[in-house]
């Protein structure tokens, strides 16, 4: 079997997430194709992405789709990718996990399979951003009230879910967006009672028994982060995600060691060498590489594993179209260190959901597996008839 094509599919530009979707779609002379996404739509960097899937597309015209690890290493072993991540390691990704997806098609079984099988029958969901809101059939932008996010926090509760995820600390109380330059040197008080007060409220809403994670995006440093967490610990808070630049294990060891929280970090950082030094240095107790920038399915998996030997636990992070959700159902279950999967408020939207054939969700909290071979998911005809195709031969 031989790839005689490459489909980079831009597809149309989602406003109301402020993302632009691009896919990848190689093509085989066995009439097999697998799908790939790249994983940083957000703000459009996928279209960076696009041109780089061109490129590389042409260097692997004519190669056996199943020699994964050999494509693999040719694509990395590229000038300018080695050292490189972000918009290159999306592009990689995406092509990995196209192949993945040809390859469970070869084989007649889900890509699981030919990761060693299922650790378990379903996978744990939280519902993610819902500072965004909850259950509301388009895009909502926090307003940063207190009223939205109760709102929202109880939509989820009623969904099932028993772990959120909000961004505190993005928004004014008037909804107008923070800048770094507050939340990176010292948060005032007027501010930090605010966030402290969104906390508070997020946790009467879901109660007790529910898992609440704090999600800060990178923007805070260690001193804000130190700052944030000491005044919300006692909420029992499950995991503070991306306290500081991924690229300063030194910053994520301070805050670890000030904290009564678990750190977890992941979405910014790439392959196993970007994750080694916040694993030796025993800063993190969760990772969340997203499988269309890390590397795809392939560096993912060793990923997972180089974390396992650490003791730390995988949670994927997916805010992507349904491919990356069945991507990531097929990592998170095949690992012995899974924790919980994302199920982003995009991936709640009509909008997005309708993009592809499958429409995988969570039932009161749990995602099932897909049982189809490959990834176990494609673009509609719709969405494809909507995209700009370019085909590399």
């Amino acid at each position: 079997m031989k790839i005689t094509s490459v489909d980079v599919i831009t597809m149309k530009r989602q406003d109301f997430c402020a993302q632009t979707p691009v896919i990848c779609r190689i093509n085989t002379d066995e009439g097999l194709y697998g799908y790939g996404e790249a994983g940083v739509s957000i703000n459009d960097f996928s279209l960076g992405s696009a041109k780089l899937l061109e490129l590389f597309a042409k260097s692997i015209i004519g190669m056996n789709p199943l020699e994964i690890d050999v494509i693999w290493s040719k694509l990395y072993s590229n000038f300018w990718a080695q050292g490189s991540g972000g918009v290159i390691m999306a592009a990689i990704s995406a092509i990995d996990v196209a192949l993945w997806d040809i390859k469970g098609k070869y084989f007649n079984v889900p890509v699981y399979m030919l990761l060693g099988g299922k650790h378990r029958d379903k996978l744990r969901a939280y519902a993610s951003q819902l500072q965004n809101g909850w259950g509301y059939e388009e895009f909502l932008r926090s307003p940063g009230d207190l009223g939205f996010l109760r709102e929202a926090c109880v939509a989820a509760i009623e969904d099932g879910y028993d772990a959120v995820k909000i961004d505190f600390i993005n928004k004014y109380e008037d909804g107008k967006r923070m800048g770094t330059d507050i939340l990176k040197n010292w948060i005032p008080p007027n501010l930090m009672n605010l966030f402290v007060k969104r906390v508070e409220v997020a946790r009467e809403a879901v109660g007790p028994d529910v898992d609440i994670i704090m999600e800060n995006h990178c923007l805070t440093s260690a001193n804000t982060a130190i700052q944030l967490g000491l005044a919300t610990q006692h909420l029992n808070i499950m995991m503070l995600e991306e306290p500081a630049n991924p690229l300063s294990p030194l910053e994520y060891k301070r805050v670890s060691e000030k904290l009564n929280i678990p750190v977890a970090t992941g979405e910014r950082s790439w392959l196993r060498w970007g994750f080694l030094p916040l694993l030796e240095n025993g800063s993190l107790s969760v990772i969340q590489p997203d499988l269309g920038n890390c590397g795809g399915i392939t560096e993912g998996r060793k990923i997972a594993d180089l974390a396992n030997t650490y003791g730390v636990t995988v949670q994927t992070h997916t805010c992507n179209t349904p491919l990356s959700v069945a991507a990531a159902l097929h990592l998170e279950v095949a690992i012995p260190n899974f924790i919980i999967h994302e199920h982003h408020t995009v991936n709640t939207l009509p909008a997005t959901r309708e993009c592809c054939v499958y429409d995988y969700q969570p039932v009161n909290g749990y995602f099932d597996i897909p049982e189809i071979p490959g990834i176990g998911n494609e673009l509609t005809e719709k969405a494809l008839a909507e995209s700009s195709i370019v085909t590399v031969k």
